[in-house]
This record gives structure tokens, C-alpha cells and sequence, in this order.
């Protein structure tokens, strides 16, 4: 896969679909390379006449890592939000937006389809705000407006992000059944996926890229970033909000808050549906980001 220079890092990204095709630009969620995006799932996507892109974050996957600002120190990141002061963080989620719509520079795409997956979706949602004129449509997937009088995660979905398991390196077995367990914890309850395609998706995710203090910074530049509620009121692109009834890390009221602060959002709970994509729900979700697409469409030509 392919490398460019955006907003001054390197990030690895992937494109599928004819050139001349309308661009719909992926963004995966924290810890996440972009290869969580499946090649199924993007061709679905080509194959509804659009041209795909997805790529690495900064700091995770075959992106450029930020080392020299070593590891988070979350405590006193914590300690500074809880005291109103400025949170010391390697990066926040508009630096990360900043990357996306750099990404787009250096492909010379001037306007796409924003779309993004928990972290991800956050990250589309500032892309929405602060780059309208690059953004056609916006879909957030399984995300929220980050507002603090939100509920929370469950304790056991919380411990998926706080407990990371064995170190691969040294014990891979023991990894791939922790990850394996957690992948269930947050999974959806209404289409389970088999534990040998979990299995077998973990580890590739491991040899491709393990990188911890990437997740690290990643989940510090969440924490950091003010809730999205006043900027999602400016955002003017069409957008769907696509969430699982039964997500246990993000509820679905992250989702209803962030449908009910962009205006004319169009909201899809999906029941059965937790905190992932399941293959069986591709075509749902596909149909959810092309009736954004549509809408945009329609508003163009109406113009």
C-alpha cells in the first residue's frame, strides 16, 4: 500500500474504486489500522460507484508513529481536565481531522464523504465542522458528541480499553484469547462473529502492526478533546448517524445526542447491533452511508 505526506506525517492509505469516481474517505476508530475497514466492506462500497479511500492514523498501523513524545501521562491528563486546565496530550482529535483532510490534499481530492467508526466517527464529525467545504456528506458510525452527562461505557467494556493483555511478543497465544474475549465483550450480540474469524483477525492485525504507545497517545487525544455538541450544530452536510442498540462502549445515546445536535441528521439504531461491524450488517451500514451520499447528491443538484 501506498505512503503520502499529510499535514506534515507520513500515512500509509489504501484506494479502491474507479478514479473518477465521487470519494468516500474511511476513518477507523482508536487503536484501530485501517485494515478493520474489510476488504468486502469497501468493495461494497466501490461497487455502489465510488471511489474509497482508507488509511492509517497517525500512530497506529504503517502510518508515521509519534515517538519522540514518548507515553501519555494519563493521571495528570485527568488531572488537568477534572481542574479545567490545558491537558497535556502528544495530539487532539482536530490535529487527527487535520490529517484526514491533509490526506485529501495530497491525493488532490477536493470534497468527499466523510465517514467514520467510533474514534473515527469523532474525527468526522470535526472534519464536518471545521472543513465543510471539503466535506459532501458525513457519516458518524457508532460514535458520540462527547458530551460529559452522557452515560458511559459498562465496566466490563471499559476494561476491554483498560486491560491490553499479554504482550504478543512473548506470549501470542495468551493475546489472541484475550483479545479474542474482549472482541466478544463489545461485539454485537444480535450477529455474532465465529471466535476462529476473531482469532484469525487479531492476529493479522498483529503482524502487521503492534504498537501500543500508538493506542496510548490515541486514547489520551479522546480524552483531551472538548465535547463536539456546539460544533456538530454548525455542520450543514447531510448526515446519517448510524448506531447499535446494544453497543456496551458507546452507548446509544452517544449517538442519539450526536443525530440530535447536527441539524436534519438522519438517525439508525440498529438492535442486535454492539460496538463493531459485523459482516452481517455490511449491507445495512452501506445502505446508510450511500443515503447520505444521496442526499448530498440531491442537494447539489437542487442547487
Amino acid at each position: 500500500m501506498p505512503q503520502t505526506n499529510a499535514n506534515g506525517l507520513k500515512l500509509e492509505y489504501d484506494v479502491r474504486g474507479r478514479p473518477d469516481d465521487p470519494v468516500v474517505l474511511l476513518i477507523m476508530g482508536l487503536g484501530a489500522q485501517m485494515i478493520r475497514w474489510s476488504p468486502a466492506f469497501v468493495d461494497k462500497i466501490a461497487a455502489r460507484g465510488l471511489r474509497v479511500i482508507r488509511f492509517d492514523n497517525r500512530d497506529i498501523g504503517l502510518s508515521e508513529k509519534c515517538e519522540t513524545a514518548g507515553p501519555p501521562d494519563m493521571p495528570a491528563i485527568i488531572a488537568a481536565l477534572m481542574a479545567g486546565k490545558s491537558v497535556p496530550a502528544a495530539y487532539t482529535l482536530s490535529d487527527m481531522a487535520a490529517d484526514a483532510v491533509g490526506l485529501l490534499n495530497a491525493l488532490g481530492v477536493a470534497q468527499a464523504h466523510i465517514v467514520g467508526a467510533s474514534m473515527g466517527g469523532m474525527i468526522a464529525q470535526l472534519v464536518a465542522a471545521d472543513y465543510p467545504d471539503r466535506t459532501l456528506s458525513l457519516t458518524s458510525i457508532m460514535s458520540t458528541s462527547g458530551h460529559p452527562s452522557l452515560p458511559r461505557a459498562t465496566p466490563e467494556a471499559m476494561a476491554v480499553l483498560n486491560e491490553r493483555g499479554p504482550d504478543p511478543r512473548t506470549d501470542l497465544e495468551g493475546y489472541l484469547v484475550h483479545m479474542v474475549r474482549g472482541a466478544k465483550v463489545i461485539g454485537s450480540p444480535g450477529y455474532p462473529v465465529a471466535d476462529a474469524e476473531l482469532r484469525a483477525q487479531v492476529k493479522s492485525y498483529f503482524e502487521r502492526c503492534y504498537y501500543p504507545l500508538g493506542f496510548m497517545r490515541q486514547y489520551a487525544a479522546v480524552v483531551a478533546s472538548p465535547e463536539r455538541r456546539g460544533k456538530l450544530a454548525t455542520i450543514s452536510a447531510p448526515t446519517v448517524v448510524i448506531h447499535g442498540q446494544d453497543d456496551p462502549l458507546v452507548p446509544v445515546s452517544g449517538g442519539r445526542d450526536t443525530a440530535a445536535h447536527i441539524p436534519g441528521a438522519d438517525l439508525r439504531v440498529i438492535p442486535g447491533m454492539g460496538h463493531d461491524i459485523p459482516p452481517a450488517l455490511y449491507d445495512t451500514i452501506v445502505d446508510g452511508i450511500l443515503s447520505a451520499v444521496g442526499r448530498a447528491d440531491a442537494a447539489r443538484k437542487a442547487a
